[in-house]
């Protein structure tokens, strides 16, 4: 794949590059489906086919080998119950989940943290999978107390979690780029989180996003 495809100019002429999402789905139709809802998001490139290194890889209970190995993949998965699949599984969805949900941890697992089936994430080396369940975090979250997030600061963790830039984030909310900006790093403020993409995973755990 050429790396140029994932590269998208920006109003002001900067380059930002895309994570490039390979849909490697057993159900076609939804694969199709899936990859037109993520195209619709700024910063995700997904592709179907192709033999090129994709950032992250969608798979499901059927998709086989059609992924290398060491690609990050988020599974969607209609067992209650299973073995650890092979490859690099970081994130752990149900078949039905939404789609904003996948888009999330499709950013999560690209960023390298691990995502489980309710929610609960972490970095990739804060996890100690052992001979039961595999995405098992050691640590819960069951007492932890959650920061108050304003109206405003939920409406910009929700764009958040979708991958819209502080401008997107501006204009979906009719205010300006410096008012995103400082939400934004309030919301950081009030998780704990260095950056971003931990801010995701911090509230994805914490049950502060919704989709």
């Amino acid at each position: 794949m050429d790396t140029l495809t994932s590269d998208r100019i920006m109003t002001d002429g900067a380059v930002s590059r895309r994570l490039v999402v390979l849909i490697a789905l057993g159900d076609a139709s939804r694969a199709e489906r899936l990859a037109a809802s993520l195209a619709a998001s700024e910063d995700l490139l997904p592709v179907v086919a192709g033999d090129g290194k994709a950032d992250v890889a969608i798979v499901d209970d059927r998709s086989g080998d059609a992924v290398p190995v060491s690609t990050p993949r988020v599974l969607l998965s209609g067992r209650a119950n299973g073995g650890r699949p092979a490859g690099e599984i970081l994130a752990v969805m149900p078949a039905d989940a939404d789609d904003l949900l996948i888009a999330a941890a499709a950013r999560l697992a690209a960023a390298g943290y691990r995502v489980s089936g309710d929610g609960r994430s972490g970095r990739l080396e804060d996890f100690h999978p052992g001979d039961g369940e595999p995405f098992e975090d050691e640590a819960s979250d069951e007492h932890a107390i959650r920061p108050t997030l304003s109206p405003r600061e939920a409406e910009v963790l929700a764009l958040l979690a979708e991958g819209a830039p502080n401008k997107v984030i501006a204009r979906r909310l009719n205010i300006s780029v410096h008012t995103a900006k400082f939400h934004v790093a309030a919301i950081l403020i009030k998780l704990g989180a260095v950056n971003r993409t931990d801010a995701i995973a911090i509230a994805m755990r914490q049950g502060l996003v919704l989709v």
